[in-house]
């Protein structure tokens, strides 16, 4: 069943109820209050689902890294700069002691002044894709391939990794009563729906 054939089901049987609103959204609201009452998740719900999902209650992981950055500009094509930041990562890879130095050689970003360095960061603080590729690498040392963005072509050495720390319960007890509640109305909601359209079907 389709968003839009749920939806429809909603506002013939909020119709057929008499129920009102100053728009569809607001009808089916008020549907929904009164005929798919959620109950709202029990403290001891909240906890169980805290020790069940640990790794979803921790803070955030911060990494420390550095990087050289190949930026795409209009001089340089594409596929020389690819060969260019492929030496590069070969070189940082057979020797990367002289990681600072190749960055302050080649990298196109103001941290080459610091050997590449870009301190600590969490998975927020930088490009979707670059920390995709340094939380799939997992481990410390030289990226063994390229990690490119929006920015360009990137050899990027992991230095340190902080695993974030575990929420206290009390912190984190909102956030799992909210998501909680969200699931258990989507079940009533999908529940209610389907047997809207049972009894539709039935006429």
């Amino acid at each position: 069943m389709t968003a839009h054939q749920v939806r429809e089901l909603l506002l013939a049987r909020a119709r057929a109820l008499g129920i009102a609103g100053a728009s569809d959204e607001q009808a089916i609201d008020a549907l929904l209050d009164r005929e798919v009452p959620v109950p709202a998740p029990t403290v001891e719900e909240c906890r169980r689902w805290y020790d069940e999902h640990p790794a979803a209650v921790r803070g955030a992981d911060l990494v420390e890294a550095a990087h050289i950055l190949f930026a795409v500009t209009a001089d340089l094509p594409l596929p020389a700069l690819r060969a260019l930041a492929q030496d590069v990562l070969a070189q940082a890879l057979a020797a990367p002691q002289r990681f600072a130095a190749l960055a302050r050689a080649y990298s196109n970003c103001p941290s080459a002044q610091l050997g590449g360095n870009l301190g600590q960061f969490s998975r927020g603080d930088v490009a979707p894709e670059f920390w995709r590729a340094i939380d799939a690498f997992a481990g410390v040392g030289v990226l063994p391939a390229l990690v490119e963005t929006r920015f360009g072509l990137h050899v990027v050495r992991v230095d340190r990794r902080v695993p974030g720390a575990s929420l206290p319960f009390e912190r984190a007890q909102g956030r799992i009563a909210a998501l909680l509640a969200e699931r258990a109305l989507r079940r009533a909601l999908r529940d209610y729906a389907r047997a809207l359209q049972r009894q539709t079907d039935l006429h």
